[in-house]
């Protein structure tokens, strides 16, 4: 799980979507894996990794978040208007309803 968080912040640097979808792709089939493992009796060595994989994904995420932020600024500047991707009142929203 490190190295594939490692090569997502990698392929977060060089804006490598491609590289992003393989690692999303073994993110979640590493998190699959882990799921159905019982997590009882980790030894230190496994706590360590375990604590190095949170702190990378949240760092990771924190990129990610930056990059989208920094995206919208940039649409909203090269279109002359603010909010280019946000939801206006009365428009219909597709995808999934969040209760």
């Amino acid at each position: 799980m490190v190295a594939v968080l490692q090569a997502e912040r990698q392929a977060l640097a060089e804006m490598d979507i491609d590289a992003l979808m393989v690692s999303a792709i073994g993110k979640q089939g590493l998190c699959d894996d882990l799921q159905q493992a019982a997590p009882t009796g980790l030894d230190q060595e496994c706590e360590g990794l375990l604590r190095s994989a949170r702190q990378l994904n949240e760092v990771n995420r924190r990129v990610r978040n930056l990059l989208a932020v920094n995206v919208a600024a940039r649409l909203d500047a090269l279109t002359g208007s603010a909010g280019l991707y946000r939801r206006q009142a009365g428009s219909q929203h597709f995808g999934r309803h969040r209760a």
